[in-house]
C-alpha cells in the first residue's frame, strides 16, 4: 500500500479566478521570516499550590539563569527575559546573517497569603521554578471533624 500526502495548495485552485493568487500569500506568510517573528514568544506558566508553597513553573529552554530578572513590586512578581543572539551560517559563496532579538514578561499578582520575604527561584533543565512560601497562618490545617 502506497501513501500519497495531498497537499490542496498544488492539487487545488481555490481561486479560479486569480489564478497564482493563493500561492503568492502561501509563501509571503510560510516564510520563516515572517513565521518566526509572528510567533508568540511567550513562556507557558503552570501555577500550583501546596500545603506551604504557591508554585510558579515557567518553560523556557534554551536560556541561562542570568537571562532572567524577577522582580516584586507592590505584591506583582514579574518574571522578565531580553536576550539578543546573532548567528551566522556559511552557506555557497556568501554568508547569511539572522539577528534574533526576544524578550518577554510575564507578571502575576501574589495572594495576600504569599510571604514575600521567602521566594525561592531555581532554573533547571528548561524550566524556572519559582516557590513561594505561605504565610504561617494561611497554611492549610487539615483535622478530623467528629460526627454527632
Amino acid at each position: 500500500m502506497t501513501l500519497v500526502k495531498f497537499n490542496p495548495g498544488k492539487n487545488v485552485k481555490r481561486n479560479g479566478s486569480m489564478p497564482g493568487f493563493d500561492s503568492v500569500f502561501d509563501s509571503i506568510f510560510n516564510d520563516t521570516f515572517f513565521s518566526d517573528r509572528m510567533m508568540t514568544r511567550v513562556p507557558a506558566v503552570n501555577i500550583s499550590e501546596s500545603k506551604d508553597y504557591y508554585h510558579v513553573e515557567l518553560a523556557a529552554p534554551g536560556l541561562k539563569k542570568e537571562d532572567f530578572k524577577i522582580s516584586l513590586d507592590s505584591n506583582v512578581l514579574s518574571i522578565s527575559v531580553e536576550q539578543s543572539q546573532q548567528e551566522n551560517k556559511e552557506e555557497r559563496n556568501y554568508n547569511k546573517k539572522e539577528f534574533s532579538y526576544s524578550s518577554f514578561v510575564r507578571s502575576f499578582t501574589l495572594p495576600d497569603a504569599a510571604d514575600e520575604n521567602g521566594i525561592e527561584a531555581k532554573y533547571t533543565d528548561g524550566v524556572l521554578c519559582i516557590d513561594i512560601p505561605k504565610l504561617e497562618e494561611a497554611k492549610t490545617q487539615s483535622r478530623q471533624i467528629e460526627i454527632k
